[in-house]
């Protein structure tokens, strides 16, 4: 499916800095598809191992719609996703990770070697990573787009904590949504919830729970976002009544970029996410995943942590295989030949 698109947003780099692919088959080391948190901690880690990797972006990180990212590790002050993704492109790059811009199309498994085929060029490579992400729905309501990361968030761990003391609207109608409504109040007492016209799906201990914290319920649909400059002041129901609001947390659900994993047979849990072992190795041998795009919490920070981990093992089963094929004996004596000196050993 196609995915949408919330506002635009700087992209973390301009076309100017990311080159797209040359017209002709390229064949790679460690394959990288996805530029965000995973990809590039991945990226940086298999460049410092010396490893021939290239990543493939198709600038859809959700890190690109994050004005300011308050908890990851190092930014006392925050920071700008975009920022925090600008600063991981370079930091690859200084470790001759190559980046560019394409977005792949089809991907097959032959003889060991992944044959990945793109819109502008074709890439084949020996291990293969996929840090594709997740989208997270928007709710259905009119002109929200300018609000998401400002007032508009998906997330309670991520952004319960900007949200102190503020009025929230907690928009959904199942027991996520009910759970989520009684997670916030560890934030703030004023909140509500809406069912934006659906009907109320949570069973009956969800629905107990809401009526024990006493949480407003209003089931009319969402018809407006009054808002300046992204900061929401009211919700106007069909019903013409206009609930005033700071925040609204969005219950929708995910879509998980699982695409390319599902070509390859890759198993999927059962909403969707890759399935991974502690080592981020799928269940098609070569296959890596990270991030989002599995049952990891979707975190930055745990993204990055997860692409470390992939490029960790990656690099460690190219180093087995080097040994056990003889590559890294002809490497040696390759650096034998190359010595004229004669080595010194301490006594």
């Amino acid at each position: 499916m196609e995915t949408p698109s919330y506002s635009e947003l700087p992209k973390p780099m301009e076309p100017s800095q990311v080159p797209d692919p040359a017209p002709t088959a390229s064949s790679r080391e460690v394959i990288i598809i996805g530029g965000g948190l995973a990809g590039l901690s991945a990226a940086i880690y298999l460049g410092r191992a010396l490893r021939d990797v290239l990543v493939i972006d198709a600038a859809e990180s959700l890190a690109i719609w994050e004005p300011e990212v308050q908890n990851y590790l190092g930014f006392p002050e925050g920071i700008q996703g975009c920022e925090l993704l600008r600063r991981g492109c370079q930091q690859a790059r200084n470790y001759v990770a190559e980046l560019i811009r394409e977005e792949v199309d089809r991907i097959r498994r032959k003889d060991g070697r992944f044959y990945i085929h793109g819109k502008k060029a074709e890439f084949e490579c020996r291990k293969l990573l996929l840090a594709t992400g997740v989208y997270h729905l928007p709710p259905k309501i009119p002109a929200v787009d300018e609000c998401v990361g400002k007032s508009i968030f998906f997330c309670k761990d991520c952004d319960g904590y900007r949200v102190q003391d503020r009025r929230v609207t907690v928009v959904g109608h199942n027991n996520e949504a009910a759970e989520y409504a009684l997670g916030i109040l560890v934030f703030t007492e004023s909140l509500m919830l809406l069912t934006n016209g659906e009907r109320a799906a949570w069973d009956k201990t969800h629905d107990q729970w809401l009526r024990d914290y006493n949480i407003p319920i209003y089931t009319d649909r969402i018809i407006q976002a009054n808002h300046s400059q992204g900061f929401i002041r009211t919700l106007r129901l069909a019903d013409g009544s206009e609930i005033p609001t700071d925040c609204l947390f969005t219950t929708r659900g995910d879509v998980f970029h699982n695409q390319l994993a599902r070509q390859l047979g890759a198993d999927l849990d059962d909403e969707g996410q890759v399935i991974t072992d502690c080592c981020q190795r799928t269940t098609v041998p070569g296959l890596f995943a990270a991030g989002c795009v599995t049952p990891a919490n979707c975190q930055m920070i745990i993204a990055a942590g997860n692409g470390a981990t992939a490029a960790q093992t990656i690099n460690r089963e190219l180093f087995e295989e080097y040994v056990r094929a003889g590559e890294l004996l002809r490497h040696r004596k390759k650096q034998l030949h190359r010595d004229t000196t004669e080595p010194v050993f301490a006594s």
